[in-house]
């Protein structure tokens, strides 16, 4: 067993003051840090009809949300590097500063493109914030301990992606969208002093090497995936030059990151982090769960607003069964690593489960009740939960406690190019699934038409013509939900290759 291997309970611990820390106060700031950066994210999608109304800008909207993803995509890993360097509290304080930076200009834009423009800031932020937050988890807490605390942040995160959508129905409902950006300001201030206060500074002050260059060329391959799947397909054809073009680019930036990565003093993905076997594991397990995640959220809403005529907020609360089932499954996977010391059985059982789930959907129709897709929705839940909760923990067992934040912040970026990638792979075959069964039916319905398709425009069809339509999109989903079936499957076989390390308590 090679040193990087052993786990982070043998290395010495980072240099930071010896003054005592009150664990479950900066416990509660950190998860308190979390929704407040999640619901940054979540907050926004309820409020977009009203902004551009205001605003105009009708061909930017999607970059509302594509900017902050593309911004805490890549600013994730940066803040998780800066950490392992400098300490967390620096770097949770400037994440909170450059968020609330980000809210203010979106809060007070008078134009869409300075709404993106906020929104890239914050997401800078938020990103920062998520990672730098699960890391404190492993510089507070022993291994064995962590499965729980990680399971607290993601019952944040989970709550956040259920009443951020709803709390900004509301605010724009009863004030204005200008508050969904405010709303939250007391909660990062909060977190702003009791971090400062709890957090203790790191004593090393010693002038570190930055690798520039690598999280340049970093930022510049997250960038392309998280372009080409957002507009791969929608707004540029597949083949069409600007689409080849990202991905000659991400390609090219993934050869010169390899490349300097190997050479730098101090990486900010160490290449010898691929020898790690929990470390490749729990990633490749990361993107395939992704994949399964983000093509359920994105396409049940969808089925559920067109096919079975419910309203957008009622078709949003369909997700709380599973998150119902993910905050049950990640709290008790938590317990049972403290508990047991063992958690190797944890996400092979869930993405069983998570594969059988997944499997269930794929027989959805017109006919299908509510109450089994509730049901299927809380199997996926149940089935993710594990995963979230364990899968960080088991990264930062496996790593030297220097490259803490650099191992969590790999999970959440990889998890993230699964979902992009499987989104765009995903909506790609939907839509082409659909144009094939619809074209020369229904009038408009080709491969153009099927991108406009709404419950508003499928009532007003003729009858006969809606049957049609609705039963064409129940079976252009079955593929969708096959695919995500298989891939959670390929997530329970690679899991059996774990290698479970002890867990120091």
């Amino acid at each position: 067993m090679t040193a990087i291997d052993q786990g982070a309970t043998d290395m010495p611990p980072s240099p930071v003051s010896a003054e005592p820390v009150p664990i479950k106060l900066v416990l509660s700031a950190v998860a308190a840090t979390l929704l407040f950066a999640s619901l940054g994210q979540t907050i926004v999608s309820t409020a977009l009809p009203v902004m551009v109304a205001d605003l105009g800008g009708m061909d930017k909207i999607t970059w509302v949300m594509t900017a902050y993803l593309l911004a805490s995509t890549i600013g994730a890993p940066v803040a998780g590097k800066l950490g392992d360097l400098y300490g967390r509290k620096p770097v949770l304080q400037w994440g909170i500063g450059v968020f609330i930076l980000g809210a203010v200009i979106c809060g007070t834009a008078t134009s869409m493109g300075m709404v993106i423009a906020g929104r890239i800031i914050q997401g800078a932020g938020g990103g920062g914030l998520i990672v730098t937050c699960m890391a404190l988890v492993g510089d507070l807490l022993p291994a064995r301990e962590r499965g729980k605390a990680q399971a607290v942040l993601g019952a944040a995160f989970g709550i956040s992606t259920v009443i951020g959508p709803l709390l900004g129905g509301f605010l724009v409902q009863n004030l204005s969208w200008h508050w969904i950006f405010f709303v939250n300001f007391p909660v990062g201030a909060l977190a702003f002093i009791v971090l400062g206060i709890a957090l203790p500074r790191r004593s090393d002050r010693s002038r570190k090497s930055v690798d520039y260059a690598g999280g340049a060329l970093l930022a510049t391959l997250l960038a392309s995936l998280v372009l080409i799947s957002n507009t791969g397909g929608t707004v540029f054809a597949w083949a069409s030059p600007q689409v080849l073009a990202l991905g000659i680019i991400a390609l090219s930036a993934l050869a010169l990151f390899i490349r300097v990565e190997r050479r730098a003093a101090e990486p900010i993905l160490p290449m010898s982090l691929f020898a790690n076997n929990t470390f490749v594991v729990m990633n490749a397990v990361g993107i395939l769960v992704g994949m399964a995640m983000f093509g359920t959220i994105t396409f049940l809403p969808f089925f559920l607003q067109v096919v079975k005529g419910i309203s957008p907020t009622s078709s949003g609360l369909f997700l709380v069964p599973m998150m119902g089932g993910l905050l049950s499954a990640s709290i008790l996977s938590g317990r049972y690593m403290a508990r047991t010391g063992r958690y190797k059985f944890l996400p092979v059982a869930s993405t069983a489960l998570l594969s059988l789930s997944l499997l269930s959907m794929t027989t959805l129709s017109v006919e299908s009740p509510l109450w089994v897709i509730a049901l299927s929705m809380v199997g996926i839940g149940l089935g993710l939960g594990p995963v979230f909760a364990i899968g960080v923990a088991a990264i930062q067992n496996a790593i030297p406690v220097s490259m803490l934040g650099v191992g969590t912040a790999s999970a959440n970026m990889f998890r993230l190019i699964g979902g992009a990638v499987g989104t765009a792979a995903f909506g790609a075959l939907f839509s082409t699934q659909l144009a094939r069964s619809l074209e020369g039916e229904v009038p408009g319905m080709g491969d153009g038409g099927v991108r406009s398709i709404g419950a508003d425009m499928v009532q007003a069809l003729p009858h006969d013509a809606q049957v049609l339509v609705m039963e064409s999109i129940s079976q252009a989903l079955h593929p969708v939900f096959w695919i995500a079936a298989g891939a959670a499957l390929l997530a329970c076989l690679a899991s059996l290759m774990l290698r479970e390390l002890p867990l120091s308590s």
